[in-house]
């Protein structure tokens, strides 16, 4: 039972949800059966199919509705007298700024991006308000206390890239490759061709797609009347046409999206295409059956055009059910298999075409596919239960018993959930400590534009930038400027930084803020001859933001590679999430509970090669992709 000065607490606070997804609903769930009586919720997001087997509150109806407006009135049926007020828009829209946070008690996390849960951070830091994080990736889960000047920012430590995305933005709203290659390969060639009797999000429609006896029925089973052409046209217009036709038709999906382009074989094919196809029985001549061989395309390296990937994948398609028929119903995608491989590219390039993404090539796109794994809706249930209990503790007061803590898919020392203390700020944070960065950059060569795309918005994230040479002002971006300042700081973006009205040389100190955020940071400017294109293929290096530690060996992020639905990022130091270690020792595994240390302790520790750790940077991850998927199952460092 709550105490008294608990439930005054509760009903005094007035709560910022920040996202109503997997977590979110859990929470808003939770927050209002612990009494909370005035609760805000921000969300952009509309309800998707696959949604449906894990937030709970929402129903088929709601299919295309208001992720905040649905989850509000489903918690106001059983908790009818307290105050929800939901918010569909984006979180770094204008009108959440600094003033707006300052009006809440605490805000609570569970977004699905790590540039959203940036800007918060910022947010919360400047209306200093606490912020409780959270994340959930199948059986694991964690959550994090932050407080200005009292415990780390959330990027105290820096993140990755996200690896992980939601399904829904693989089913409906792909902005990356790496999405296209997800929906290809776990989606559209599981359905094909594995096993039928899985579920599968390509059986769901978003809404009411008509009476239609086309659509009805199962429009990727092969009819008696029609050949593999046939066959592989149809499904070709259901997946690339007709889809995006109802997808199309929830605008509110599209209001701050760009819409994708159906895309039908007849507007891309001749009506028969087989003659073109090339020899369609050399691939008999050999043991690996191959579209590209049947079509006469030899360099994996090329970019397809979209008419070359709408050949291979009917090409594909039909050597699989020609050849390959036995297997069909039981293959499972494998960066092995060469057709595989091919339609899998194929569609990908051909969705990616649609939503208006790059094309890639075929080796490019055998080296993003990876492994698949699931959200676990129990695990959002546990990590909301542990928001509310920080949320408590911050509305209290309690700064001695705030706890990170951290859900574990294996016991350790019989436990599931290791709380661990929050550690201190750390001096070097760019972000809460406002320490200069230093960036080496070939001044001669490099743009303004590169500085601003590569550095300032991506490893920065800053979204409304100012970027200032002491009183000289560079660029601005801002609905409020005259045309003639946006034609000339549009012209700026053209020039070379050393080229500039006020030049920006080596021994530069440039001011970047980001007037949204309330956020500023001071760049060191060093020039650079020459960068290695490999190494360094940005042409510039920003020292004091630290990207993921590299696998020499392999020269990728330890850990997983790239993926889709946002990965599992493993990690070396990141997040708070190094008081948790399990050791190896002689005699197994041994774990550790991290205490809070001094940052001299901290900052030499970072300097020791430590055990790998999951950093878990996504709620609402309903795939995951990992080219080392046998390292996160271990039991090494969490």
């Amino acid at each position: 039972m709550a105490s008294e000065e608990q439930l005054s607490a509760i009903k005094r606070a007035k709560v910022l949800m920040v996202g109503a997804g997997g977590i979110g609903c859990e929470l808003l769930k939770t927050l209002a059966l612990s009494g909370f009586q005035d609760i805000h919720i921000i969300d952009m997001d509309t309800i998707e199919v696959s949604n449906l087997n894990r937030q709970f509150l929402f129903r088929q109806c709601h299919v295309g509705q208001s992720k905040a407006k649905v989850a509000r009135d489903a918690v106001l049926r059983f908790r009818p007298n307290i105050s929800i007020t939901p918010y569909h828009a984006n979180v770094k829209e204008s009108r959440f700024n600094v003033d707006f946070f300052k009006e809440f008690d605490v805000v609570l996390n569970g977004l699905d991006n790590l540039d959203a849960r940036r800007h918060v951070n910022r947010l919360c830091l400047a209306a200093d308000v606490p912020l409780v994080e959270s994340g959930t990736t199948g059986f694991l889960g964690q959550v994090t206390v932050h407080l200005k000047g009292k415990t780390e920012c959330y990027e105290c430590q820096p993140k990755p890239a996200p690896k992980t995305y939601p399904v829904c933005t693989i089913t409906s709203t792909p902005s990356k490759f790496v999405h296209c290659i997800v929906w290809a390969k776990d989606l559209l060639f599981a359905k094909l061709f594995g096993d039928k009797n899985q579920e599968n999000d390509l059986n769901v429609r978003s809404s009411d797609t008509g009476n239609s006896s086309e659509h009805s029925e199962d429009v990727f089973e092969c009819r008696k009347d029609e050949d593999i052409e046939q066959y592989g046209r149809r499904i070709y217009d259901h997946v690339f046409g007709h889809n995006i036709e109802v997808a199309l038709s929830n605008e509110e999906t599209w209001k701050n999206r760009n819409k994708p382009r159906p895309i039908y074989s007849k507007d891309v094919l001749h009506v028969k295409m087989t003659k073109e196809n090339g020899d369609t029985e050399k691939d008999c001549a050999t043991g690996d059956v191959s579209a590209m061989a049947s079509l006469s395309l030899k360099n994996p390296q090329d970019i397809w055009s979209l008419a070359e990937n709408s050949r291979v994948f009917l090409e594909a398609l039909r050597l699989f059910f020609s050849k390959r028929g036995k297997e069909i119903g039981n293959l499972t995608f494998d960066k092995d298999d060469q057709l595989a491989v091919e339609f899998v590219t194929a569609a990908a390039n051909i969705r990616a075409s649609s939503f208006g993404i790059p094309l890639h090539s075929l080796f490019e796109a055998k080296g993003i596919a990876g492994n698949i794994v699931h959200a676990v809706a129990t695990t959002n249930a546990i990590i909301a239960g542990l928001i509310v209990i920080e949320a408590i503790k911050v509305l209290k007061k309690d700064n001695n018993n705030y706890r990170m803590t951290y859900c574990l898919e294996h016991p350790s020392r019989k436990l599931l959930l290791m709380p661990v203390e929050p550690y201190e700020p750390n001096k070097s944070c760019y972000v809460c400590s406002e320490t200069p960065l230093s960036l080496e950059v070939n001044t001669r060569h490099s743009k303004l534009r590169d500085f601003v795309e590569k550095i300032v918005k991506g490893k920065l994230g800053m979204n409304f930038p100012v970027i200032m040479k002491g009183a000289s002002i560079l660029y601005e971006v801002g609905e409020d400027l005259e045309d003639d300042m946006v034609a000339i700081y549009a012209a700026n973006l053209e020039k070379a930084l050393s080229e500039l009205p006020s030049p920006v040389t080596s021994g530069t100190v440039l001011t970047v803020e980001d007037l949204q955020q309330e956020f500023s940071c001071s760049i060191n400017i060093k020039h650079r001859e020459e960068f290695d294109e490999e190494k360094e293929p940005d042409g510039m290096v920003l020292s004091g933001w630290v990207e993921a530690p590299v696998d020499k060996d392999n020269n990728k992020p330890n850990g997983n590679g790239e993926s889709t639905s946002n990965a599992l990022p493993t990690e070396e130091i990141l997040e708070g999430e190094k008081d948790v270690e399990i050791q190896e020792t002689s005699g197994g595994t041994e774990t550790v509970a991290g205490k809070k240390r001094k940052l001299s302790e901290v900052d030499e520790s970072r300097n020791q090669k430590k055990p790998e750790k999951l950093d878990l940077d996504d709620e609402d991850d309903e795939l995951v992709i990992s080219d080392d998927w046998e390292s996160l199952t271990k039991k090494k460092r969490v």
